[in-house]
């Protein structure tokens, strides 16, 4: 089961400082979960130029040019978010039995595991 999933709110929690032009300490929400190669896509986070080679499209305009993108990020470089603290933590599952229209089945749950300095 996917500790980090689509639509979540998680920090980079390594790599170079904002100090020193990086993006360490920032939070965001996930834009994009690559599961095969373990990234990330983060919403305002890793911004990378690209140069678009110019074209045409059906109607005539020109397109092409220099665009920024937000790049992926490996998943062990971002931590979710605690949506009562607002810290990062860890991600932790637990079974709970749910009814529906009388049949009970086993779900397995993500939870935000709390940290030692919050107890």
């Amino acid at each position: 089961m996917a500790r980090i999933k689509k639509g979540d709110l998680v920090q980079v929690i390594s790599g170079r400082s904002q100090a020193r032009g990086g993006d360490r300490g920032k939070q965001g929400k996930v834009i994009e979960v690559q599961v095969e190669k373990n990234r990330v896509i983060v919403e305002g986070i890793n911004f990378v130029t690209k140069h678009v080679r110019v074209g045409q499209t059906q109607r005539g305009t020109k397109t092409g040019g220099i665009e920024t993108m937000e790049a992926p990020i490996h998943l062990s470089n971002v931590a979710l978010i605690d949506p009562e603290s607002k810290k990062p933590t860890r991600v932790g599952f637990r079974e709970e039995v749910v009814t529906k229209d009388g049949v009970s089945k086993t779900v397995r749950v993500r939870y935000a595991k709390k940290s030692g300095k919050d107890l």
